[in-house]
């Protein structure tokens, strides 16, 4: 597994982001889809049909989208994720501080979302903050009841996909440090003539 500091050993074309809710996986699979010109699909505008409904067509969309020569998503959905591991070379594990970093940023971002009745995929907007107390599957439980998943799941993936590389960032510092240095190193060199 791969440090904030080691260098890729290749340019990357097809880019995971994994991390519990609320870590952060979408915003940086903005910027590493930025700065290595690879498109982003958010995988929940995928998955997510009206009223919260898993859409009939998710698995097409997902084969769909590991087709493709390039792509940055996030790594979500268990039916799903050996599918995108299979295809991508460079998974980025977001193994930020649940309690002071992580929990934090995510009731933020839902009560934001609540409160502007922000769309986020297909009419779905956050539903009141007080569900907390009653659905067991509000984002701010299912957050904490699954914030250890994948502390045993992204250490075997190098044993079960050999060509893909792990990068395990563990602050905000080092997911810096990671896009300023190993990522955009990693690009650069890709676009230098030979």
């Amino acid at each position: 597994m791969l440090t904030s500091v080691d260098p890729l050993p290749r340019c990357p074309r097809r880019i995971l982001i994994a991390g519990v809710a609320g870590v952060g996986k979408t915003t940086l699979a903005h910027r590493v889809a930025d700065i290595a010109h690879v498109p982003h699909t958010e995988i929940d505008a995928l998955f997510h049909g009206p009223d919260w409904t898993p859409r009939p067509e998710f698995l097409a969309d997902v084969r769909g989208l590991v087709a493709q020569d390039s792509w940055v998503t996030e790594w979500q959905y268990r039916n799903v994720r050996a599918l995108l591991a299979a295809r991508a070379d460079l998974l980025v594990w977001l193994d930020l501080p649940f309690w002071t970093v992580t929990y934090p940023r995510l009731v933020r971002r839902t009560v934001r979302r609540r409160r502007s009745r922000e769309e986020l995929w297909n009419g779905n907007i956050e539903p009141p903050f007080r569900q907390v107390l009653t659905d067991p599957e509000h984002i701010a439980r299912w957050a904490i009841s699954t914030r250890h998943k994948y502390r045993d799941i992204v250490p075997q993936l190098g044993a079960d996909f050999p060509g893909l590389a792990v990068v395990r960032l563990g602050s905000q510092r080092e997911v810096e440090r990671w896009v300023r240095g190993p990522l955009t190193h990693a690009v650069g060199r890709s676009a230098r003539p030979t």
